[in-house]
């Protein structure tokens, strides 16, 4: 991995989320590693040192939601050198600090995204029952009752997007989390899916009326274009809703199901957060204790609702 301190997240390697291993090799390479291939925080601080660390480039990533860098957004100035907090025993304290800052506004970070990933399960579940009640109808069910369940689906969905769009665009805080946006892509790819009802001379959802505007992302029923093929064609309806239903189910249940995108990396992050809480005291000790993370916006927000979960 090439470290730059000229780029101040350094990404931290996001600690590796997306893998399974959170050692300080996999965070910071195997420059990580002493001399006899165990982790050490010291050679750590060594490679930042010796690469000239400069913490205070801007970020692309969700921490830049954090309205106060303090320390970190000074780039390579060493004011305030002598200030508390520092250990003045390094050979650079002021860059020892800078990296704690960065350790501590990740930390703030993984809860945020943990909490909100969360929500994300949380939802797909709820998807998943509403997409799974579609499969109750059938060549009996009352064309009223066909177009209100469709739109009582419609809505939740709606929902769905909406209450993520904010984490999921660009800069959010769920942006460049692949569980994220997996989630949504799948669950979109299953609307626009056009094979539901081939066997019935229909092409999907979007043939009786549901489809998904592009800019929007968002769903919407057209009810003339419902009752057309109701009347036309009701039971290549029903077998395309029913596949839908089928289909759409199960791909919720896998987004969901252990070892796969979500519960993944709910897994990484909880793993990462245990890991700063059980290093961070001997590290401050070391390190200094670094700038204490300023949230703000989506992170204030999603970190209060983990504090809240966790009894914080």
């Amino acid at each position: 991995m090439n470290i730059s301190l000229s780029s101040v997240s350094l990404n931290l390697a996001e600690f590796q989320l997306q893998t399974q291993n959170l050692s300080m090799s996999s965070i910071f390479g195997n420059s990580a590693l002493d001399a006899q291939g165990n982790d050490s925080w010291a050679s750590i601080f060594s490679l930042l040192v010796s690469n000239g660390a400069q913490f205070g480039q801007s970020s692309p990533d969700p921490l830049s939601l954090f309205t106060q860098s303090s320390n970190v957004s000074q780039g390579g100035s060493m004011q305030g050198v002598f200030a508390a907090g520092r250990n003045m025993a390094l050979f650079n304290p002021e860059s020892a600090y800078r990296m704690m800052t960065v350790i501590n506004n990740r930390d703030v970070l993984y809860k945020a995204q943990f909490s909100e990933l969360s929500q994300m399960e949380s939802y797909v579940s709820h998807m998943q029952a509403a997409s799974r009640s579609l499969g109750d109808i059938g060549l009996s069910t009352g064309n009223d009752s066909i177009k209100s369940m469709l739109q009582d689906f419609v809505a939740q969905y709606n929902n769905w997007i909406q209450r993520f769009a904010p984490d999921i665009q660009q800069g959010g805080l769920l942006a460049d989390t692949q569980a994220a946006t997996a989630s949504r892509f799948e669950l979109e790819q299953n609307v626009n899916n056009r094979f539901f009802g081939i066997r019935d001379g229909l092409h999907g959802m979007g043939d009786i009326g549901i489809t998904i505007d592009s800019h929007t992302r968002l769903a919407s029923l057209d009810a003339a274009k419902l009752d057309s093929v109701l009347a036309a064609n009701k039971q290549g309806a029903v077998d395309t809703v029913q596949e839908f239903s089928a289909n759409f189910s199960k791909s919720a249940s896998l987004l969901n199901s252990d070892g796969n995108f979500i519960l993944k990396q709910l897994d990484n992050l909880n793993r990462a957060i245990h890991y700063i809480a059980d290093n961070k005291d001997s590290l401050q000790k070391e390190f200094g204790t670094g700038d204490q993370a300023r949230p703000a916006g989506q992170i204030a927000q999603a970190l209060a609702a983990y504090n809240q979960a966790c009894g914080v």
